[in-house]
């Protein structure tokens, strides 16, 4: 016979597990009612809703024999998708090889710019290297840099500081510069900058300085500087190597002084790993041989590559190979935020350290300077989304404008992102200082030009420049909703209402059953991923959540599904503020390798929940 404290006991749990599902569902539906709290201010703030548009298929998957049977029908179609076609074509973009390399004199000027370098290494001359404060800025300076010093040439380096000397080359820059780098030098090195600095290089020139240019930015409307080289294949007509950032620029000016100039001491496999992150940080397409040198970088990041690289990893506790999604969502803010908060000269160091202590010192340093700039830039997206609710922006507005003296300039482009992916606009977020001077930073949407836009809008800004999809610029606050009017005006004359229209792409419809690590394994034969290479969108139909979401720090979500008799976890990136449907649901989603205590296993990243449809 039971004791009877052992007999009440399992009474009790008798009716605790029939509770349960009853329980489950009360707290499902204290969760759905604090979203319905919450639904209004959502309504009025976040009210971009995507709809899905599914990438059709033509069956046309053949990829060989050999292709055919080794990889998922699901991936070779996520191939075709991608344009490629035939074993040949299939092969070179899962397996690409560093020997397909184009020779690196195919940018023009590159023959300039070499004889320019090997005059100042055989005449003694002092090169100073002035950068940007980006990660692309940085990661080319620490490659010029060593590769300059590896032909004995006498070099200095300077960034300048976003809050005082501003982007680019100017005055006050160049006279820091010097300062920085000792002398006055002979030449003067511009890299990710100087394209549409005319007066700046003409100043040079005039103080006795040569000038070479290596960037990507787009052409200024005042012409090409008078430089002795601007290696850009954005003043060329027709290259195909527009696709390049700053840092693959460079690294085609070392391979070029080096196919003129062996030297026996200096391997340029070695800096890919620092290529590789401004290449994806940059955002800029990875395509051709962008995608190429990104896959290699990430392999001698893997095995162990730049010092600095190394100490980031471990201390944003990285525990599988790196991926171009780990280089954009942990190593490129951490190294951006030293420009962003404080000094860029801290990502510039830890990217040349030499010693392993002094990299972990600077590591955990930019590792607290990216926590300061997550709250400042939540502080700035909650206050922007406050506007918006509020009415700051006109009703049927195609742009999204806005401006405080409250928000720190090194976080707006963020904000500005965060706002262009959420309401599919493209938006300005401009920092005013105590004079009323705002300085600005812009994202935009496919098809939307803001080079083109800056110029359109000319008369009501101080200055402006950048790329098509991301730019800055300087405006007076006065002169705000002047720029946000003739901004609007040029969308609304050049934009159509397709572009407007918010669309979520996805590659193809799966069951939660064909998501294993055999398909993982093929799939990531895909990566890098990245601009013109996204990572494949899946949907998946009538899943059920097993349990009430969690909610975790940093207003994400935590979810069960089940579909079927087949169950998965998921994250949903910032979906605490999302207002869930009733279930069940249709997901949209991303894969990937999560690895814990040495063991794989696949992780869904959810980007649109919806109500199941038919």
């Amino acid at each position: 016979m039971p004791h009877p404290r052992a007999d009440f006991q399992l009474k009790v749990r008798a009716r605790a597990n029939l509770l349960r599902p009853v329980r489950a569902a009360l707290e499902w539906a204290a969760f759905l009612n604090l979203d319905r709290a919450r639904a209004a201010w959502y309504t009025a703030a976040m009210s971009t809703k995507f709809s899905w548009e599914l990438s059709p298929t033509d069956g046309s998957e053949d990829f060989g024999e050999e292709l055919n049977g080794t990889l998922p029908l699901l991936v070779r179609r996520l191939l075709c998708q991608r344009g490629i076609s035939g074993r040949e074509q299939a092969q070179r973009f899962l397996k690409p090889r560093l020997a397909e390399l184009g020779d690196p004199f195919a940018l023009r000027e590159m023959d300039a710019a070499v004889e320019r370098i090997f005059r100042a290494a055989d005449n003694g001359e002092h090169v100073c290297i002035y950068g940007d404060y980006d990660v692309d800025g940085v990661s080319s300076v620490t490659l010029l840099h060593a590769i300059l010093r590896a032909y004995g040439i006498q070099t200095g380096y300077f960034i300048p500081v976003r809050t005082k000397e501003g982007y680019g080359l100017s005055r006050e820059g160049i006279a820091h510069a010097m300062a920085k780098c000792g002398c006055k030098p002979e030449l003067m090195i511009a890299v990710d900058c100087g394209t549409s600095s005319v007066a700046e290089v003409e100043y040079l020139q005039q103080q006795g300085i040569d000038v070479i240019v290596l960037d990507h930015h787009e052409a200024s409307p005042h012409g090409r500087p008078p430089a002795v080289a601007v290696v850009n294949a954005k003043l060329e007509e027709d290259s195909p190597l527009t696709y390049l950032c700053s840092a693959g620029v460079v690294f085609k000016l070392a391979h070029a002084l080096l196919k003129r100039r062996r030297l026996a001491n200096f391997d340029l496999k070695d800096y890919l790993d620092v290529v590789a992150i401004a290449t994806v940080a940059d955002i800029v397409p990875l395509v051709a041989e962008n995608r190429l040198l990104t896959r290699h970088g990430l392999r001698v990041m893997g095995q162990g590559g730049n010092l600095g690289l190394q100490a980031l990893n471990r201390v944003t506790g990285l525990n599988r190979p790196p991926s171009a999604s780990h280089v954009s969502f942990r190593i490129g803010p951490r190294l951006n935020a030293a420009g962003r908060m404080d000094s860029p000269l801290d990502a510039l160091e830890l990217l040349m350290a030499t010693d392993e202590g002094r990299a972990m010192e600077l590591a955990t340093r930019l590792d607290t300077l990216n926590r300061a700039r997550q709250q400042e830039e939540e502080k700035i997206r909650n206050d922007a989304l406050n506007m918006i609710a509020a009415g700051r922006m006109a009703e049927g507005s195609r742009v999204i404008v806005l401006g405080s003296r409250e928000w720190h300039p090194g976080v707006v482009g963020i904000v500005a992102s965060l706002l262009m992916r959420r309401f599919h606009k493209p938006a300005f977020v401009i920092s005013l200082d105590e004079n009323g001077l705002g300085k600005g930073s812009g994202r935009s949407i496919p098809g939307i030009s803001l080079v083109q836009a800056l110029h359109y809008c000319a008369d009501t800004i101080v200055s402006g420049g950048g790329h098509e999809m991301a730019a800055g610029l300087v405006v007076r606050e006065e002169q705000i909703d002047a720029f946000r009017a003739k901004f609007n005006e040029f969308v609304e004359r050049t934009a159509t209402d397709e572009q407007m229209r918010p669309v979520l792409h996805v590659d193809a419809e799966v069951d939660f059953r064909e998501l294993t690590l055999g398909l993982l394994d093929s799939y990531e034969l895909l990566e890098p991923f990245g601009n013109s290479n996204p990572q494949p969108v899946f949907m998946t139909r009538n899943v059920m959540p097993c349990q009430p979401p969690r909610r975790l720090a940093g207003n994400h979500l935590r979810l069960c599904l089940r579909q079927g008799l087949c169950e998965h976890y998921a994250m949903f990136f910032n979906g605490g503020a999302e207002v869930l449907p009733e279930p069940p649901w249709d997901i949209a989603f991303t894969i990937d390798r999560n690895v814990w205590n040495g063991h794989s296993s696949l992780s869904i990243s959810i980007q649109d929940i919806r109500t199941a449809q038919p």
